[in-house]
């Protein structure tokens, strides 16, 4: 009997709120599921939000009450043939478990699983699901108490990856978000040779802000960008450079 390939886990995570963990977990799974060919599954540990199950529901509806949604679902699905990917609630210390479950328990196999975790990483139970991911991925922005958070952080999980072995994590990136192009960009510079003295590993791709990262509901837009059912449309990820940070995470995981 043929065995299941292990999937990769991979977490966006960090200890601050606001920096785009749960929209960056939506955008990679949705483009990775819907647009290139793999297979994905999501856990939403985010307790007590539940982000990414809410997103999911506003997104049903979106699709229900929006005509261009309605016809690029319809032509999504003719195209690829495939359900939308699950989206799992479950509890932050379990993750890891509750993953190998929905693993068993599904008959298609999966190319990777992201996990939305909660901003706080005190609790030993999101120590020790972070410690089981394979890739972890930490948006920043240019703000001194985010980039110090993250740094305190990564450099909390470098530590104890030395100390105690048995991670299966092969990499820590960090990656600049909601960058404006008309700042200066001495200030990410500045980060950016501070980040590389510290040893950690920042992406070359920087995202820009967009008014379509911070937008709960999408339902007067005319085209999908954050959603769970459908891909982001490709002239939004261009605007905002999300398909050459796609490329450079593809090429980080080496899927």
């Amino acid at each position: 009997m043929e065995t299941k390939k292990k999937p990769l886990f991979i977490a966006f995570s960090s200890q601050k709120g606001g920096v785009g963990k749960s929209t960056f977990t939506a955008l990679a799974a949705s483009l990775l599921h819907y647009r290139l060919g793999y297979n994905v599954a999501v856990l939403d540990c985010d307790y007590p939000q539940y982000s990414l199950l809410k997103m999911r529901e506003r997104d049903l509806k979106a699709v229900k009450e929006n005509e261009n949604f309605k016809r690029i679902a319809q032509k999504q699905f003719l195209s690829i043939n495939k359900k939308a990917y699950p989206i799992e609630q479950c509890k932050a210390e379990t993750a890891l478990s509750e993953a190998q479950e929905l693993l068993k328990a599904s008959t298609i196999p999966f190319d990777v699983v992201f996990f939305d975790l909660p901003g706080t990483v005190n609790s030993t139970g999101i120590l020790h699901t972070l410690m089981g991911m394979d890739y972890i991925f930490s948006p920043i922005t240019a703000d001194r108490v985010v980039v110090e958070s993250t740094l305190s952080f990564t450099q909390a999980l470098t530590d104890i990856i030395m100390k105690n072995g048995g991670s299966t994590i092969k990499g820590i990136h960090l990656f600049w978000n909601q960058v404006d192009r008309r700042e200066k960009s001495d200030l990410y510079d500045l980060y950016g040779k501070f980040i590389s003295r510290m040893g950690f590993s920042l992406m070359k791709t920087y995202i820009t802000d967009s008014k379509r990262f911070r937008k709960e509901s999408e339902a007067m837009e005319r085209t999908p960008f954050r959603s769970s059912l459908l891909a982001p449309d490709k002239r939004q990820m261009t605007a905002c450079q999300l398909d050459l940070f796609i490329q450079e995470f593809l090429r980080t995981i080496k899927l």
